[in-house]
């Protein structure tokens, strides 16, 4: 409502009485009380008479929504001769009794001596002033504990005092962290896993690959999990399969391999347990390499449901395994140096597994019991690499084939 002047008390009847059902509330919480002061100060309230004060009340009430308890307030303190405004809040606070010195004491304090806990804090502020003295520590003496804590998540504390603590790998005692050392001897064993993928949230076939780092003799098992009553078995049957003795048993950080089972089975075959060391991707670089050119190239990349494990597990057994041991040539590296010192690998020797493990100088002493060097050679020509290659692919196909069973309609 907008007004050039305070209205006439019979205009102020008239309006009073017509607009009984009616309220007003100003948009600004200081224009009610400009429009209250600047009412009783044009019709001269302390003057009038007691009727009249009684319709200006009403009006006053009725054009700013406050309560009649409220008008009566305000106009009494106008009366009194002091301004109409609203009191101000007075909100009840504690004594501060802390300062920021103290705070930058204990920030001191805590910086020395690492953050103790609150009752070792507690002590030696308390001997710094009782023991030693210093009136500086005259408040924080007699400081609880909680308070103490409560100084600690302060603004004031955690601007001046900020700590960045780095994460800490968990540390796992089951194998050491360093790269195999085998110094030309046989048994020194790369291990990775290869997953045949999901589908439609279904797990797929795990294929197990161990190679040999210096003979690279490579031994392939399937598993339908990596669970210890799915690999565990795999694991035994895979490292029999090797035909010298075995010193060293090289894997990544998987949850797969190191674990107590397998450090179990580990041990009793007194092989050594080591895994790869962090920011050194190349330490299980052969097995890896194995993977694509000898899994994937055979097995793919499609989808092998994991009930099929059994079956890729013979595959493995009676025509992989021998043919890539005994009758697939792999290239074996040449360390090269040159002015510089640096090391370049030349392959120029391509050799079978087998051929190379026989050429060691003590071939024989790292056979394992029951093997010898005639039977590995009877082996290894008991077929042509070629013979051996069409029967490894004659069962791979048979092997597919029960993977893809067309479905019987009635």
């Amino acid at each position: 409502m907008r007004e050039e002047a305070t209205p006439s008390l019979e205009r102020i009847r008239e309006l009073v009485a017509a607009c009984q059902e009616l309220g007003f509330e100003a948009v600004r919480r200081a224009g009610v009380y400009e429009f209250m002061e600047r009412t009783l100060r044009q019709s001269d309230y302390p003057r009038q008479g007691r009727a009249a004060k009684g319709l200006l009340r009403r009006y006053v009430a009725q054009m700013t929504g406050r309560s009649r308890a409220q008008v009566t307030r305000l106009i009494q303190r106008y009366c009194q001769g002091e301004p109409v405004a609203p009191a101000a809040s007075r909100r009840h606070r504690f004594a501060r009794r802390y300062t920021p010195a103290d705070v930058a004491l204990l920030v001191t304090v805590d910086q020395a001596h690492g953050t103790l806990s609150g009752p070792a804090t507690r002590k030696i502020l308390e001997r710094e002033f009782v023991l030693f003295g210093r009136g500086e520590f005259e408040r924080l003496a007699t400081i609880s504990g909680g308070h103490l804590y409560n100084l600690r998540h302060s603004s004031g504390y955690r601007r001046q005092r900020v700590e960045y603590q780095e994460t800490r790998p968990s540390a796992v005692s089951i194998g050491e962290r360093r790269k195999p050392a085998p110094l030309g001897r046989p048994g020194f064993l790369r291990v990775d896993s290869v997953h045949q993928g999901d589908l439609d949230g279904v797990k797929g076939v795990y294929h197990i690959n161990a190679v040999d780092e210096v003979t690279q003799w490579q031994i392939m098992g399937a598993t339908a999990c990596l669970s210890e009553a799915g690999l565990i078995p795999v694991l035994r049957a895979m490292l029999e399969q090797f035909p010298f003795q075995l010193r060293g048993f090289h894997s990544d950080n998987g949850s797969e391999y190191i674990n107590y089972p397998v450090a179990k089975l580990l041990g009793k075959l007194l092989i050594e347990q080591t895994k790869s060391r962090p920011y050194h991707s190349n330490d299980n670089g052969l097995v890896e390499a194995k993977n694509g050119a000898v899994i994937r190239k055979h097995m793919g990349y499609n989808h092998i449901e994991a009930h099929h494990a059994d079956a890729i597990q013979a595959f493995y057994r009676h025509y992989l395994n021998p043919y890539v041991n005994f009758h697939r040539p792999c290239g074996q590296a040449e360390i090269k140096t040159d002015a510089k010192g640096k090391t370049k690998r030349v392959y120029r020797r391509y050799a079978t597994p087998c051929e190379v493990f026989q050429q060691l100088p003590e071939a024989a002493d790292c056979l394992r019991p029951g093997q010898s060097l005639e039977a590995l050679e009877r082996q290894s020509k008991r077929h042509s690499d070629t013979q051996a290659a069409l029967q490894m692919q004659a069962a791979k196909d048979k092997l597919f084939t029960s993977f893809h069973r067309p479905t019987s309609h009635a």
